[in-house]
C-alpha cells in the first residue's frame, strides 16, 4: 500500500511524474517486446482481457505511434501488433524512471537486502503467475533483474 501511495503522490494526470506511458501502454509494450508481435486474440489470452478492451488499448497505442499493425510473420490470417522504435524508446524511458524511483526508495539499503528483496519479489510474482495460470514470458537473463 505504501509503494502505491508513494507512486500516487509522484503522479501527474494519472501517471508517474515525468512518465512517458500510462499503465496499460507500459504493460502492452512490455509484453509485445518480450513475446514478439501479437494478435488481439493472443493479447486477450495473455492478459485475460476481452477484445473490446484490447482494441481500445491498441488503438490508443497506434495513435501514439507506439505499435503498428503488421501481417502475421508466420503467415497466419490475423494481423499482429509490433512495437515501434518510438514505443521502444518510450518503454525504455519509462522503465528508467521506474528504476530511478526504486533506487531513491532503497538508497540506504545494503546490497544484500536489495538482493533478498528481489528474490522474494520474484518468488511472490511467480506464485501469483502460477495461481493465475498465466506466466509472464521473460527475456533471457531477465530473471535476475530487480
Amino acid at each position: 500500500m505504501l509503494l502505491s501511495r508513494y507512486m500516487h503522490l509522484h503522479k501527474s494526470k494519472g501517471r508517474r511524474a515525468g512518465s512517458a506511458l500510462d499503465r496499460s501502454a507500459y504493460i502492452l509494450l512490455s509484453r509485445i517486446r518480450t513475446q514478439g508481435p501479437m494478435s488481439i486474440g493472443q493479447l486477450g489470452d495473455a492478459f485475460g482481457l476481452d477484445a473490446s478492451t484490447l482494441n481500445r488499448q491498441t488503438a490508443a497505442a497506434m495513435r501514439a505511434g507506439l505499435v503498428e499493425r503488421i501481417p502475421d510473420p508466420e503467415g497466419g490470417m490475423a494481423r499482429k501488433f509490433r512495437i515501434t522504435e518510438e514505443g521502444e524508446r518510450r518503454l525504455d524511458e519509462e522503465r528508467t524512471g521506474l528504476v530511478a524511483s526504486l533506487d531513491r526508495i532503497m538508497a540506504d539499503w545494503p546490497e544484500e537486502d536489495i538482493a533478498a528483496f528481489a528474490d522474494y519479489l520474484r518468488r511472490f510474482n511467480s506464485d501469483i503467475e502460477r495461481l493465475h495460470g498465466m506466466p509472464w514470458p521473460r527475456a533471457h537473463g531477465a530473471e535476475r533483474r530487480t
